[in-house]
């Protein structure tokens, strides 16, 4: 056995040290053969590097490398003690020390997941995920609806957990295009949510840097399409894909407990009227967390987006990790939504990672195509938003279910707010801080089941005024551009606010496959996987609106491309 002052040590970042003493003219006595204490030589993550080290110290080991960038430091500790370290509070991390093989996340991922803190690694780091994952928290069994532009079955999405739910998009009439992402966004929001690039991953497959793991791997994404190829939707979609959700959270052996909705609208009425505000609410008594961007229209506007307005859902603004994976010097960007400071002090309940964020992208998508300089290797694309914050909580909230699976959506939302790590920024821009699912996962749900004191949505009010400046618009043969306004839905059938809102609270908006009157979908959706049919039967071709029939190809103008939902476009602020 070597002397313990001679042995290497071999940093995450491939540097070899060594360490001793100058050489001696007098030779030294025999040696005395020491205690035979098996050791090892791991990686310890943390919050920063000062936590790291502590954590090290406690379990009697030995620091050696410091790695600042992740918050980690190379240590070699007892082999018996391990099991207590990685256990330790603020330790988020605990790996095999070795020589790391850079080439080999270059060719598998087109990136560094460690040094990236954009890296779907590194966020699950960041937030307790790893720590969740060794526990055997991967968000099985726990469903999560996806409304948004569809998902493309690319690789890290084809594993075996995503399924087809509606779609009510424009695209449907397509059968090229039915589900699929040809727009970008939905399939960016999915890989974050549950992305994983193999069906069966077992305990380090969960943390292997070389492969593509989203939040929840385990948790299975329900894709509920509203969106078109070049991004049109509106109000009356979105909608009807939230009463679906509700309506069939249960059906066909589906668990849906979470709903991510990665969008927004700039409505210009109160959220105790709003007809979106009023349905999410309905799904969170239904038992559904719903988790909403909270928008990027922080440089312009006092004002979170429609509906994260309401109390009732969890709002999430963005935060900037700074390159570091500690939250010392964390920030929100000047484009995440402020909120309200006035009457109702509404502002996002928390921030998750939202800059940079490395998800799949689906080629030759809107996005894929319009930012070519976002993308980062074959397979993945860089972007900015409350959209990709979004996403990030709705996986951890889908592994704070599989733990608690008896906890309310107040009660995971509480949990969530009062573990997040607090950001030396106003909290008018941050809520409760940094999400901390580490810290989450450690206590179990407390508190009522609901907040009495919060004011909910009649959800009487205008259709059209939900909308605020985003509208779909129809151009004809002839050039003529007619955009849809007023009360009505997309087959221009009128929507009484009233009896629609009534109809949400008692759980009634579906029959079969229409709503609000009109056919929508066929009724023999049976929750298929990825290559199975789901809803066949009776689709939009043949309706018309004001004489004509709209399909998917003759929607442009300001849709959710334009400058409206969550303050920019579908795509957050920025793809980078």
């Amino acid at each position: 056995m070597r002397p313990r002052h001679l042995l290497p040590l071999v940093l995450a970042g491939g540097v070899l040290l060594t360490t001793g003493t100058a050489g001696a003219t007098v030779a030294p006595p025999a040696p005395v053969a020491p205690a035979m204490v098996a050791t090892a030589r791991v990686v310890v993550q943390a919050a920063d590097v000062a936590v790291a080290t502590s954590a090290v110290r406690a379990v009697g080991g030995t620091v050696g490398r410091e790695v600042p960038l992740i918050g980690a430091v190379a240590a070699e500790v007892p082999a018996a003690g391990v099991a207590r370290l990685r256990a330790l509070r603020g330790v988020r991390a605990v790996t095999p020390d070795g020589q790391l093989q850079p080439l080999r996340y270059q060719e598998s991922l087109g990136y560094d997941p460690v040094s990236n803190t954009g890296s779907l690694y590194a966020i699950a780091g960041m937030t307790g995920a790893h720590q969740a994952y060794r526990s055997g928290i991967t968000g099985k069994g726990v469903d999560v609806a996806l409304i948004d532009t569809g998902v493309a079955p690319v690789a890290g999405l084809t594993s075996g957990n995503v399924v087809n739910g509606p779609d009510l998009s424009f695209d449907s009439q397509d059968p090229d295009l039915v589900h699929d992402d040809s727009f970008g966004h939905g399939t960016h929001m999915a890989s974050i949510i549950a992305g994983r690039d193999v069906a069966e991953l077992r305990g380090r497959d969960y943390v292997d840097r070389t492969r593509f793991v989203g939040m929840a791997p385990d948790a299975r994404l329900v894709n509920v399409k509203v969106a078109a190829s070049d991004g049109a939707t509106d109000v009356s979609q979105v909608l009807a894909a939230i009463n679906w959700v509700v309506e069939n959270k249960d059906q066909d052996g589906m668990n849906i407990r979470v709903l991510n909705l990665s969008y927004g609208t700039d409505s210009t009425q109160d959220y105790r009227v709003d007809p979106l505000a009023h349905a999410v609410e309905a799904a969170w008594r239904a038992g559904i967390v719903v988790v909403v961007a909270g928008g990027n229209d922080g440089s312009t506007v006092d004002r979170l987006g429609m509906p994260a307005q309401s109390p009732r859902v969890l709002a999430v603004g963005a935060q900037d990790p700074m390159g570091t994976t500690s939250t010392s010097d964390d920030r929100v960007p000047s484009w995440a939504s402020k909120g309200d400071t006035g009457r109702h002090n509404r502002h996002v309940d928390l921030v998750a990672p939202g800059v940079s964020v490395l998800g799949l992208r689906s080629p030759h998508s809107h996005i894929d195509h319009e930012n070519p300089g976002a993308r980062t290797g074959t397979r993945f694309l860089r972007g900015n938003g409350t959209s990709q914050a979004a996403a990030v909580t709705s996986g951890a909230a889908a592994l704070y279910l599989q733990a608690y699976p008896h906890a309310t959506p107040d009660q995971v939302k509480r949990a969530l707010m009062q573990a997040a790590t607090p950001l030396q920024v106003p909290m008018v821009y941050r809520g409760a801080g940094a999400l901390d699912l580490h810290a989450a996962l450690d206590n179990a749900p407390v508190g009522p089941s609901h907040n009495p004191n919060q004011i909910p949505s009649a959800g009487t009010g205008s259709l059209e005024l939900s909308r605020g400046s985003a509208h779909v618009v129809d151009e004809d043969d002839d050039g003529v551009t007619r955009g849809l306004v007023g009360e009505r839905d997309i087959f221009g059938k009128r929507f009484d606010a009233s009896s629609w809102a009534a109809a949400t609270t008692r759980g009634g908006t579906w029959t079969g496959g229409s709503w609000n009157g009109s056919d929508w979908t066929g009724t023999d959706w049976g929750g298929s996987s990825w290559a199975g049919r789901t809803w066949t039967g009776r689709t939009w071709t043949g309706r018309t609106w004001t004489g004509r029939t709209w399909t998917g190809r003759t929607w442009t103008g300001d849709s959710w491309d334009g400058r409206t939902w969550t303050g920019g476009n579908w795509s957050g602020v920025a793809w980078q």
